[in-house]
């Protein structure tokens, strides 16, 4: 019993210096998604920041497909010693499982460390509509059926409509295209009414006059647009959709190193740099802690849940 409890000892003691002396080698952020895109583009973003500050190289690996599904899957499975993250988003830990009965839980698979950035969408109508407001919108998709384009089955553009579909008891038709890309082209085409889009993808047509953009789906209003209102003060007080990135790592991350990367990673999206960068693509830095991002993601998967439920969203 004594050997046992000695061995045990040295277990943890081992365990706490591993944990002091992290991290000793490269860090890796895994991605869901391909080279280019949203994800992508802020964990490069805060690839150096976040480099400088851990004293190590920071490496982004992709690994995309089933809507970051494989990517999440992966860094559950892996060691959890905080050289193997994932920048998630929405979609992988609130959304997907509810739909594709996916291979983690993204409850109890995974840790928490911080919140990384946070975006609204933008509902964009095509200038022909006869519709200046939301209530205008609301009004007419209550007369008859208008569609909204969304980048694909169960994104934050599609969860954004049907939010709303629901709260405003609207006659709404969702119009799946696979990307924001094809559905902008959709739009532009007039293959559909509206178009859920992102600000930066939807900031050039909105001026140039081919989109009418008549709200946006976060608390507050977009500072890409600060002059269109959010769904929330147009009628549907509560109403928030966003798009959001967060890191997590493997569950059972040693506490040492869970609050190394989580100062870091704060620090990094708070660098100037890195502000004013992702602002630049429509995006804003949030950090948090662990425990303020656990209970975010909780909220997230409970309040998505439903709407997919209720919704009767299927796979594609």
């Amino acid at each position: 019993m004594r050997r046992i409890v000695c061995f045990i000892a040295a277990l943890a003691a081992s365990g706490a210096v591993a944990a002091q002396g992290f991290p000793n080698k490269p860090v890796a952020i895994v991605v869901g998604f391909e080279p280019g895109g949203g994800t992508d583009t802020t964990a490069r973003i805060l690839q150096k920041p976040l480099g400088d500050l851990l004293g190590q190289q920071v490496v982004v690996e992709n690994r995309a497909g089933a809507g970051g599904n494989i990517a999440v899957d992966y860094v559950a499975k892996a060691a959890p010693d905080g050289y193997l993250l994932v920048l998630a988003n929405v979609g992988a830990l609130a959304v997907n499982p509810h739909i594709l009965k996916t291979p983690y839980d993204p409850l109890k698979d995974l840790t928490p460390i911080s919140m990384a950035a946070v975006f609204a969408n933008v509902l964009v109508v095509q200038p022909t509509l006869p519709v200046k407001t939301l209530a205008d919108y609301v009004k007419l998709a209550r007369e008859k059926e208008l569609t909204y384009a969304s980048s694909g089955i169960g994104g934050a553009g599609h969860l954004a409509g049907e939010l709303l579909k629901g709260m405003a008891k609207a006659n709404l038709v969702h119009v799946p295209y696979k990307g924001g890309g094809p559905a902008m082209q959709g739009f532009l085409g007039g293959q559909v009414d509206s178009f859920f889009a992102t600000p930066i993808s939807s900031i050039s047509q909105i001026r140039s006059g081919k989109a009418r953009a008549i709200a946006t789906t976060g608390s507050k209003r977009a500072a890409l647009m600060p002059d269109v209102p959010t769904v929330a003060e147009s009628g549907y007080p509560g109403y928030e959709a966003l798009n959001w990135y967060g890191f997590l790592g493997p569950a059972r991350m040693p506490k040492d190193v869970l609050e190394r990367l989580n100062r870091d990673i704060v620090k990094a999206l708070a660098s100037p740099e890195a502000v004013a960068q992702l602002n630049k693509t429509g995006v804003e830095p949030q950090s948090s802690t662990p425990a303020e991002f656990g209970k975010y993601i909780e909220r997230e998967y409970q309040t998505w849940g439903k709407v997919v439920k209720e919704a009767g969203i299927k796979p594609q």
